[in-house]
């Protein structure tokens, strides 16, 4: 048999398995040295709940919501019983009180600079509204801590291709200009249509350090 009839496996099969282990509302209240781990963070209404179903292609393995700003927790997902997905509290929603908007700033702060197990952040943002403030600050804290950032311009479905790729180039510029060296990276994402699944499999696997030759 010719070494083209050999098909990688699909990526999805690693995330199908991913099942809930604990929610937290601080950061002492997560396991440790639980193995490698990537965090999803986002402002409430950009589709973090649903791109992490769909990539895991289960339909309520992160809870999702009509009213942003809801979910307050770090919740934390096992793929194998050695890697980890992380669903951080959405953010940057008016409506959720100040002192909520306080505990959750220094929880993220607490989380990117402490967590040991943390390899990448998968920054979720609405492609119709990209780079707001809140989202230029997690950027920076993860670029002082040195954390790679994958951003994802979510609900692509919601913009014709060329609107949404003419998006995804001014955003590639902005991050280039700011963003320290192999930091950042950014693709389109559309969890209804399935937009850019490939692209984020990739990072994952590549953070989580899967390999397919094992």
């Amino acid at each position: 048999m010719a070494s083209s009839d050999f098909q990688k496996p699909n990526p999805s099969i690693r995330y199908r398995a991913a099942s809930f282990i604990i929610s937290a509302a601080r950061l002492n209240q997560l396991p440790q040295n639980c193995g490698p781990e990537v965090a999803f963070a986002g402002r409430s209404n950009a589709g973090k709940s649903s791109a992490i179903n769909r990539l895991c292609e289960q339909k309520s393995l992160a809870r999702t919501s009509k009213t942003p700003g809801r979910t307050q927790l770090i919740n934390l997902f096992q793929l194998d019983g050695q890697r980890h997905l992380v669903d951080l509290p959405g953010y940057g929603y008016a409506k959720v009180a100040e002192q909520i908007k306080r505990r959750w700033q220094q929880t993220m702060e607490a989380y990117l600079s402490e967590r040991q197990s943390l390899r990448g952040l998968i920054l979720l943002m609405d492609v119709r509204h990209p780079l707001k403030e809140v989202d230029q600050q997690l950027l920076d804290w993860c670029w002082q801590v040195g954390m790679p950032v994958h951003v994802l311009l979510t609900k692509a479905d919601k913009l014709k291709r060329g609107a949404a790729q003419n998006t995804l180039m001014q955003v590639q510029r902005e991050l280039k200009a700011h963003a320290p060296d192999d930091l950042c990276s950014t693709q389109l994402f559309s969890a209804l249509k399935g937009t850019g699944l490939t692209e984020t499999y990739a990072v994952l696997d590549r953070w989580l350090d899967f390999d397919d030759k094992k």
